[in-house]
């Protein structure tokens, strides 16, 4: 009886070998049918669809990124904007409590040299942040730092064209013009 049954298992992969064989055959024949050829106006517009999909994908991921650094530097702008009012809140303190002694201080002195302690400290904040005066009086006039209110007849001949007087400072953010200074030009 031993015998009997290996020449069944035989049997019973043979016929599998040979359905699967029969398969990949029909699957094959049936691939064939089924992909025509295609003619180069189909083919094109199937490339034409390919990339305008990629165009679109492309044009959506510009328009993210476009969105996502606008917000970006907002929120940039508006936590530079809390840097500096943290280092000028300290300034508005010392203010408060100036005006709270004027309230009780009947001397004038005290009261100049504590403005004058506030102006001090509010000037070294801004100069931590990059605020720089122009220096304006007495130095040729450049259109690119000063605005000229007016001409007056300079007092001497080496005031010709030089900045005779500073009716508002100029200043400068980390070496940028950020306010021109209105001068008084000598002619």
């Amino acid at each position: 009886m031993a015998e009997n049954t290996e020449p069944q298992e035989e049997l019973t992969q043979e016929p599998s070998v040979q359905t699967d064989n029969l398969e990949n055959e029909q699957a094959e024949a049936v691939a064939a049918e089924e992909v025509p050829e295609m003619s180069a106006e189909e083919q094109l517009k199937i490339e034409l669809a390919e990339l305008k999909d990629k165009y679109l994908r492309l044009y959506a991921d510009f328009e993210n990124f476009r969105r996502r650094t606008s917000k970006e530097k907002l929120e940039l702008l508006s936590s530079a904007n809390a840097e500096l009012m943290k280092t000028v809140l300290p300034v508005v303190d010392d203010f408060e409590r100036a005006m709270q002694s004027f309230e009780l201080t009947t001397e004038v002195e005290p009261l100049k040299e504590g403005v004058l302690l506030i102006y001090n400290k509010f000037y070294k904040a801004l100069e931590s942040k990059g605020l720089k005066p122009m220096e304006s009086k007495g130095e040729v006039f450049d259109a690119e730092l000063h605005e000229s209110i007016t001409q007056f007849p300079a007092p001497s001949e080496d005031l010709k064209g030089k900045v005779v007087d500073e009716i508002e400072k100029g200043y400068f953010l980390n070496e940028k013009v950020i306010r021109y200074a209105k001068v008084v030009v000598g002619a």
